[in-house]
């Protein structure tokens, strides 16, 4: 029987120069999906932190609403109760 690279399994054994090849690969390849990007103009970032600002308001406002209402709900109850 010849030494070959193989152990057991039939697999490959570690070999740093194949760990470095399929990270450079990985690294090809991410950059090329960056490449593939489409990146939002400026006008489409500024409308859309508007649009994410005034939401945030709207539910913050909604939820504020609620709280008041329930708290004010609850403190008539308890008045009512003692």
């Amino acid at each position: 029987m010849t030494a070959t690279n193989t152990n057991v399994e039939g697999k490959k054994k570690f070999s740093p120069k194949r760990i470095a090849s399929k990270i450079g690969r990985s690294f090809k390849d991410l950059r090329g999906e960056v490449k593939k990007v489409v990146w939002p103009t400026k006008k489409q970032v500024v409308n859309n932190t508007i649009v994410v600002l005034v939401t945030m308001l709207a539910v913050g406002i909604v939820i504020w609403l609620l709280d008041f209402g329930m708290s004010t709900l609850v403190s008539a109850f308890l008045q009512q109760a003692s």
